[in-house]
């Protein structure tokens, strides 16, 4: 890929993540998971090419709307590190996650993973995550991290580069039958008390 179109793929998958910090209402205390195949970003097939300087322009592009909203980021490695994550180590430790042991590396782990490893400020993997919000650049397979229930989204750019995108954010369950209430009700004077006994 040429300067010009590596630069595009910094703001496409900054543009997505935009669109998915409004709809999931991300902030500080969220976690945001993410999965990158650089090789479909080129337009290769998963596992073939992988790029760190691709790598290099999402991380940026993500880092950016991080820092401008403050939730944080796993980013997920390939199968070959049994799809662990990325990390910086005071959200393993404030989340109480498993840390597992190794570094990603572009042929193990992946070029996203590899990158993110080099870029955070105290890196470690996560054996998993249960993350409130995700996208998956070039269908990685991030479902396993997300919290249930998960609402896929749609975001208006559906690439980065030549690689499909997918997106979802989570809700909490929603519990009860036909009595339950899902948001705050007015006081309301006329409504008859239906108490649990």
């Amino acid at each position: 890929m040429d300067t010009e179109d590596l630069g595009a793929i910094r703001e496409q998958v900054a543009e997505i993540l935009q669109e998915l910090v409004g709809i999931a209402k991300l902030g500080k205390g969220k976690l945001v998971v993410v999965g990158a195949s650089t090789s479909e970003v080129a337009g290769e097939r998963i596992g073939t090419g992988g790029a760190v300087e691709i790598a290099a322009e999402l991380f940026a592009g993500i880092d950016r709307i991080r820092q401008q909203y403050g939730f944080d980021v796993a980013f997920q490695c390939c199968e070959h590190l049994n799809r662990a994550l990325v990390v910086e180590r005071d959200v393993l430790e404030r989340l109480g996650l498993t840390e597992v042991a190794a570094v990603p590396v572009p042929k193990a782990g992946g070029s996203m993973a590899a990158v993110a490893y080099t870029h955070l400020s105290e890196p470690c993997l996560a054996e998993s995550v249960q993350a409130h919000a995700g996208i998956d650049i070039g269908e990685t397979m991030i479902g396993m991290h997300l919290q249930r229930v998960a609402v896929p989204f749609r975001p208006s750019r559906r690439f980065v580069g030549k690689a499909r995108v997918t997106a979802a954010w989570t809700r909490p369950k929603l519990i009860g039958g036909e009595r339950a209430v899902y948001a705050p009700q007015k006081n309301d004077q006329n409504q008859e008390s239906h108490l649990c006994q």
